[in-house]
């Protein structure tokens, strides 16, 4: 799906390169500042960190508590076939202790919180996710609409654009000192984080 925190028409007139390189080229650049910017943002996500199936009904469990409920509609990614896609929840668990199960040598510690939906498949022992399976159960903010976020988004893109051309395009102060050499530095969220203050996830920060 085309990103829409900052499109490639918009990008395009920023750079001022107007049908130059294509089309695949700078989409995948304003893809990248979306899912940059989508990692810092506060979404209504939950991780996953085993799975397992049971006549045809998957459980998903989760390492602290979640909030979703009965007859939810989620958004399942990176949990494999066939846990992924979106889902209707049937079942919770947020307070019994599960039984901790061994799975190829390996002592995997039952999770206190899960969640069951209907999943057609052959039967799969719990099992652990690496790297987490991400559940999204939606948000009240359309962050494509918020002027903060698609101005970040924007100026992320074009460092990585502009990286794609020059890689040390870093600028030299006065006195010699280059702060960050290279714009694909550590400064490059820092250079933004005042735009998107207001929308940062809470669960990221530290300190």
């Amino acid at each position: 799906m085309p990103a829409t925190y900052v499109t490639e028409a918009e990008l395009r007139t920023v750079l001022g390169i107007g049908s130059l390189y294509s089309s695949s080229v700078v989409e995948e650049v304003c893809q990248a500042a979306e899912n940059i910017i989508k990692g810092q943002l506060w979404f209504n996500n939950y991780y996953a960190a085993a799975r397992s199936l049971t006549d045809n009904v998957a459980t998903l469990y989760f390492q602290e508590p979640h909030g979703m409920y009965v007859g939810q509609s989620v958004t399942i990614t990176n949990a494999g076939s066939p846990f992924s896609g979106t889902k209707t929840i049937t079942e919770i668990n947020g307070a019994l202790q599960v039984s901790a199960l061994n799975y190829q040598n390996y002592s995997l510690t039952a999770y206190n919180y899960s969640i069951s939906y209907a999943a057609t498949g052959a039967d799969q022992v719990k099992n652990p996710i690496r790297p987490t399976a991400t559940v999204a159960a939606g948000t009240n903010v359309d962050f494509a609409t918020v002027p903060e976020i698609r101005e970040a988004s924007l100026l992320i893109a074009v460092d990585i654009y502009q990286s794609r051309q020059l890689s040390n395009a870093g600028g030299v102060s006065p006195d010699g000192f280059t702060p960050s050499p290279y714009r694909m530095g550590n400064t490059l969220l820092a250079r933004v984080r005042g735009l998107i203050a207001n929308y940062l996830n809470p669960n990221g920060l530290v300190g």
